[in-house]
């Protein structure tokens, strides 16, 4: 029996596509990929399977194969293929979205804070997926009940900036495949509680479910728990009590540079997940008090903009790379904390 394992990686604060790693057994006689596959996954038809394999997400020993390629003994395979359709109804609607660049393949959105990607968890209307399904009514990509139209991606809810979105079901496995291979690019910026010591580092740390919290993630020791997360960041400046970083992801895991940033004791601000809405450092006096509150209200959500996001083409091979102006809630709060700062001791 061969080895087979299922990978399911999260893209970018959701898991979009799934991944498996086989070896094929020794004793394995000739016969189709599309077939052995189809007989080895579970939900996988021979029309998932071979559209993974058009758009070059089926890989036999680090080659693209097409569906008609014959596994051979010992054969390494990996696939990344689309989730099956749930019985999960999509309605369109009709929700602006900000879109920086648009064409017969893909479009890149810039989303704004408080707007939920995908339905769940009682989010099942005003999505971004609701409004992708209006936006996307005509494609052939379109279906009505797939809860991820074009999605090869995803970042929170309350979380800022660009995304890319797939109008084709081979820009959907192409785009797939490079986050899955990490060779696309996701610059954040973040306002980070401190002054954060370093001038640049990496941050690596193994990302899991909290065992005290099942609502939010933790790092765990290596090789205990959790899925290898590694966060390389640079400070741009430095604003007494608060830093603003550029934060550059190698790895795609849930919530992973505010568990970060927490790991390393700076976490974002205003972030109530990981205890950024609590007043971490500066003096006692209450006109300071005040003034962090006031910034609260002004940023309800912790301080993280998907900045810079960059990626091959999927039809021209052309490396593309987009940058997002900060939200004005963002950059609202970066200006007072600069005005805060230069006139403290007046």
């Amino acid at each position: 029996m061969e080895d087979y394992i299922q990978d399911n990686e999260e893209l970018e604060e959701g898991g979009m596509f799934e991944h498996y790693r086989l070896t094929v057994d020794a004793g394995q006689s000739t016969v189709r990929i599309d077939k052995f596959l189809a007989n080895r996954i579970d939900n996988a038809s021979r029309s998932r399977i071979q559209a993974a394999a058009d758009a070059g997400n089926i890989l036999v020993n680090q080659v693209p194969v097409k569906p008609n390629y014959k596994v051979k003994p010992n054969d390494e395979i990996l696939i990344v293929m689309d989730y099956p359709r749930h019985e999960l109804k999509i309605i369109p609607e009709d929700i602006p979205l900000n879109i920086v660049y648009e064409d017969d393949q893909l479009l890149v959105i810039n989303k704004p804070p408080d707007f939920v990607v995908h339905p769940g968890h009682g989010n099942y209307s005003g999505t971004l997926v609701n409004a992708l399904a209006f936006y996307f009514r005509d494609l052939p990509l379109f279906n009505s009940e797939d809860p991820r139209p074009g999605l090869v991606h995803r970042i929170d809810k309350d979380t800022s900036g660009l995304m890319v979105v797939a109008k084709t079901e081979l820009a959907k496995n192409k785009l797939a495949l490079q986050f899955f291979e990490k060779t696309s690019e996701r610059r954040y910026q973040a306002l980070v509680w401190g002054n954060v010591k370093e001038d640049e580092g990496t941050i690596t740390g193994n990302i899991g479910r909290s065992l005290k919290n099942r609502q939010v993630f933790t790092v765990f020791p290596e090789e205990d728990y959790g899925k290898h997360a590694v966060t390389h960041y640079k400070v741009l400046k430095r604003i007494g009590y608060v830093s603003l970083v550029e934060c550059k992801l190698e790895t795609g895991r849930t919530h992973q540079i505010r568990v970060h940033m927490k790991y390393i004791n700076h976490p974002l601000f205003n972030d109530a997940n990981y205890g950024g809405d609590q007043i971490l450092r500066g003096t006692t006096f209450s006109k300071y008090r005040q003034f962090v509150q006031n910034c609260f209200k002004i940023l309800p959500r912790q301080a993280l903009h998907a900045k810079t996001l960059g990626f091959t083409h999927p039809s021209t091979g052309k490396f593309m790379q987009f940058n997002s102006e900060l939200p004005e809630d963002m950059a609202t709060v970066i200006e007072k904390w600069e005005n805060y700062i230069a006139h403290r001791n007046e």
